[in-house]
């Protein structure tokens, strides 16, 4: 998981939230946004190479419609393919051992996610 700064340019890890069904997942994510104050809700949805959905890509979606429904905010879909190989990767260049990397690499791959939306959503003040 990540947030961003309140003036959305910084993606921040969080730790991986640990839950064992979607009721307590929800009920969880439910707890956070109130903690940190979230008004929005991006989630990775997982695209093949070739950009078609496979089933991963309907679990996303059918996610993000219970958390819609379950927190009543805007939730945003975006395309995370290559986000985990892209962690992977950035945590191997840092020599990270290999089970340290298996905790690291999802919140990193929050991040890059979350990051590639406040990238891709960033106003200029250039005119």
């Amino acid at each position: 998981m990540a947030v961003s700064d309140p003036l959305r340019i910084i993606a921040q890890g969080l730790p991986t939230l640990e839950a064992s069904g979607r009721k307590v997942a929800l009920a969880a994510l439910a707890r956070l946004v109130e903690e940190q104050g979230v008004t929005r809700i991006v989630v990775g949805l997982p695209l093949r190479l070739s950009g078609e959905e496979g089933p991963e890509a309907l679990a996303a979606r059918t996610f993000a419609a219970d958390l819609t429904r379950r927190l009543d905010l805007p939730v945003e879909l975006w395309d995370e393919r290559l986000t985990t190989v892209q962690a992977e990767r950035t945590l191997l260049e840092g020599n990270m051992r290999r089970d340290r990397r298996r905790q690291e690499r999802d919140r990193l791959a929050a991040i890059l996610i979350l990051q590639g939306w406040l990238d891709a959503h960033a106003v200029s003040g250039a005119s």
